[in-house]
């Protein structure tokens, strides 16, 4: 077992760094298509940041484990709302600035998040669901960015072919280690005889929020505080939506309900506290950020008693 888990932790550092990789070229290929920061931090950077669960999501699909990247996606999500926010203002060491924008557009977030559970109440996502759940998250960036609408200008002097191959690879790194992430994941799920959906969401999901948790400190610290929630929030939204409606469209697919039920309401739940402490004050302050810690904890202890 203890090598299972060893080379589980590889495959994700796989993933993790890899993501970074991406993140890093990313930006430098946006920046020489003079993109501005917003549309990079909310859109080249929350896509890219996304690309981890996708990869763990479609393998676990095409392997017909989708319980695994399900319960991955939705981990994820929890732990990007409540541990990677709290972090963020702990570990930049101010608070957060929130932008009234961002406060308007939260029922736009609410309503994209809620999709997924109506669309799921059932335990099944077809392959019309999938379409559905793509088309949500394609109108969500729509309304989002639509006021943000900017030429693309090839600045020759800053575009290097390298930052394209160097993107290229590092997302190869991505899908090499989500792939053996899959595998001693369930690996580990049956050493331990316990749902592998638990094993996605309290580890694996854990771990693939790193990228965003690495960029928005990064930004935070910069002062750029509308890049490091907006990375955040859009990763939300795509795994939610574009992620699980892609792995419906490969393979529809069944799963418990309870993963709907009590993993989709926890991940609601954790939406609503942090638009409410975001709209308390304009700021999210290291008090705040505590009681998100303690939310997190709350969601693991539930999951925990419920798939025991």
């Amino acid at each position: 077992m203890l090598l299972i888990i060893i080379l589980l932790l590889l495959s994700l550092l796989l993933v993790i760094k890899s993501a970074d990789f991406s993140i890093r070229y990313s930006a430098s290929l946006a920046e020489s298509l003079s993109l501005p920061k917003y549309i990079i931090g909310f859109v080249v950077v929350a896509l890219i940041s996304v690309l981890p669960e996708m990869f763990i999501a479609i393998t676990s699909a095409l392997e017909k484990l989708p319980a695994f990247g399900l319960g991955t996606l939705f981990g994820s999500n929890i732990a990007d709302l409540t541990l990677v926010f709290g972090l963020v203002v702990f570990l930049s060491g101010r608070n957060l600035k929130i932008e009234s924008k961002l406060i308007k557009n939260r029922f736009l977030h609410f309503g994209a998040l809620i999709v997924p559970l109506l669309l799921g109440l059932n335990g099944y996502y077809s392959r019309i669901d999938g379409l559905l759940l793509i088309i949500t998250g394609a109108l969500f960036y729509y309304l989002i960015l639509k006021n943000n609408v900017y030429a693309v200008k090839v600045d020759r002097q800053k575009f290097q072919i390298k930052n394209l191959l160097f993107l290229a690879l590092s997302m190869g790194g991505i899908l090499l280690g989500a792939h053996f992430t899959v595998k001693y994941g369930i690996d580990l799920a049956h050493s331990l005889k316990i749902n592998s959906a638990l094993i996605g969401m309290l580890i694996v999901g854990l771990g693939t929020t790193l990228p965003e948790l690495f960029f928005s400190i990064k930004a935070a610290r910069h002062h750029h505080d509308d890049l490091a929630l907006g990375d955040i929030l859009g990763t939300v939204v795509a795994d939610a939506t574009v992620i699980v409606g892609i792995m419906a469209l490969i393979s529809p697919f069944s799963f418990n309900s309870r993963i709907v039920y009590v993993t989709g309401s926890f991940m609601i739940l954790a939406a609503f506290f942090l638009f409410y402490f975001m709209k308390s004050d304009r700021r999210l302050n290291k008090t705040e950020s505590a009681l998100l810690f303690v939310f997190y904890i709350i969601f693991v202890l539930t999951e925990l008693f419920v798939n025991r």
